[in-house]
């Protein structure tokens, strides 16, 4: 197998500014060029890489021109990029394609070197939390998302900005993920879902490996404002690697 290597990565919160966001930034470069092109098959992104992302038709974000530059080279050499929308950076609509980065919508399920996954940010999966769900709904609906276009850009980023630095995150909140109680062991575990199968998401900003039962894992990958944390998959001896630094 000339390419084994797939690598996933979540809740990088590029733009967020608290702890070092200018460092954060630099960690992530210095994760994407470390990354062995000619092993890697694949760089799963999976959701808020970026703190707030919002791209008009004509007009993106300004900045991140070392991330990009990075992932560019990636490509280059043949690995795939794939990202998913997190809840942060839904709002990403055509540029991130145009760079060459293909876009996946949660749950997506594929299978890697014989191994089955189910891939995605992570939120809004499984029962209950309705109104979480509906907030999602509402970013996610296309009519307000062009109504929130008329904005002009210096208006829409603060908005933006702002909801960002009053979020759990910013606040530097920690989250102890509960189990069988929460919405995504249930989604994981639900009658009809896969048996045998790798469950690798971010968004709870927490460091999960469980067991699950009928043969079932589930991954979670801890944000980057302390540390740089990436997960690895070496499809020629289906082991993962965790590496958190």
């Amino acid at each position: 197998m000339s390419r084994p290597l797939s690598y996933f990565v979540s809740d990088v919160h590029l733009g967020l500014d608290v702890s070092d966001p200018k460092g954060r930034e630099a960690r992530f470069v210095a994760f994407l060029r470390s990354i062995p092109a000619e092993e890697t098959e694949s760089l799963y992104l999976l959701g808020d890489i970026w703190d707030f992302w919002y791209e008009y038709r004509d007009v993106v974000p300004k900045g991140y021109v070392e991330v990009f530059a990075a992932l560019s080279d990636l490509m280059k050499a043949g690995v795939k990029v794939w990202f998913f929308q997190g809840n942060h950076d839904i709002w990403s609509y055509h540029y991130f394609e145009e760079l060459g980065m293909q876009r996946l919508e949660q749950p997506y399920y594929t299978e890697i070197g014989g191994v089955s996954f189910c891939l995605g940010h992570g939120d809004g999966l499984g029962p209950g939390n309705a109104g979480y769900k509906a907030m999602r709904w509402i970013f996610h609906c296309r009519p307000l998302q062009r109504l929130f276009s008329t904005l002009h850009p210096w208006i829409a980023f603060r908005i933006g900005t702002g909801w960002s630095r009053h979020s759990r995150l910013a606040k530097d909140i920690g989250y102890d993920f509960k189990g069988e109680e929460e919405a995504l062991y249930k989604f994981c575990t639900a009658p009809g879902s896969p048996e045998n199968t790798v469950f690798i998401f971010g968004h709870y900003h927490c460091s999960t490996d469980l067991c699950l039962p009928g043969g079932r894992r589930l991954i979670l990958l801890r944000d980057w404002i302390g540390s740089s944390n990436w997960l690895s998959f070496d499809a020629s001896t289906s082991q993962f690697t965790r590496t958190e630094v």
